[in-house]
């Protein structure tokens, strides 16, 4: 796989193989990189509640997000909002731009900004973004910056996506199958996160990873 550069990516948006939504600007594009901008959206773990009994902790698991949505708040900024985020908080951005990729031989690859780090802020980011996906990306963020609280304002470029072509183009139904079942978050319109296939964790929680490599042999 090689990695497109500066001229390719535009090449690839203005055949619409590679579409952002709102489209990017001259800040962006990079040699070999799309910088992406912050969204307006932010989901906030919450570990308490307040129930008959009081104000309660709440002990679930944060992979039960399916389950237990009250566990997360949802903030939805307006333009020249802002959103400070506390030390050692984490909680879940999303990008401004919804990306399509259309071209069935083109994946990405997604990393933080190096300036977004030395800010304190950590992106728990390396993700790939598959053929075909359609949709905004999330960005799991952690203020690691000690005791200072760190300002961000949505619109900030954060993160950097570098786009690779497959060796050969994969058709739609290759492009979908994730293991066994369709990709999680292509054309969702989903800005969470989704749990694993069930099938797949209900083994893994009963400790079966034994028959979880039997049943499903390749």
């Amino acid at each position: 796989m090689s990695v497109l550069i500066r001229q390719e990516i535009l090449s690839f948006i203005e055949a619409k193989t590679l579409v952002f939504t709102p489209a990017l600007d001259q800040f962006q594009v990079q040699p070999h990189a799309v910088d992406l901008r912050l969204g307006y959206k932010f989901l906030i773990p919450r570990n308490w509640t307040v129930d008959e009994k009081g104000r309660r902790a709440i002990k679930v698991a944060i992979d039960d997000i399916e389950t237990h949505q009250e566990q997360f708040d949802e903030v939805q900024l307006q333009p020249g909002q802002y959103f400070e985020l506390l030390p050692n908080e984490f909680v879940i951005g999303t990008s401004l731009e919804k990306i399509e990729l259309n071209a069935m031989d083109l994946m990405g690859v997604l990393f933080p900004r190096t300036s977004t780090n030395r800010r304190g802020i950590d992106l728990s980011l390396s993700g790939i973004i598959d053929t075909g996906y359609k949709g905004h990306l999330i960005f799991p963020m952690q203020n690691e910056a000690g005791n200072q609280v760190i300002r961000i304002y949505p619109g900030e470029r954060v993160c950097q996506i570098l786009f690779q072509k497959l060796n050969q183009p994969l058709t739609p139904m290759e492009a979908n199958l994730h293991g066994l079942t369709a990709a999680k978050y292509t054309e969702s319109g989903s800005q969470t996160f989704q749990l694993d296939k069930e099938s797949e964790r209900q083994l893994l929680i009963q400790g079966k990873l034994e028959d979880l490599k039997k049943n499903f042999r390749l």
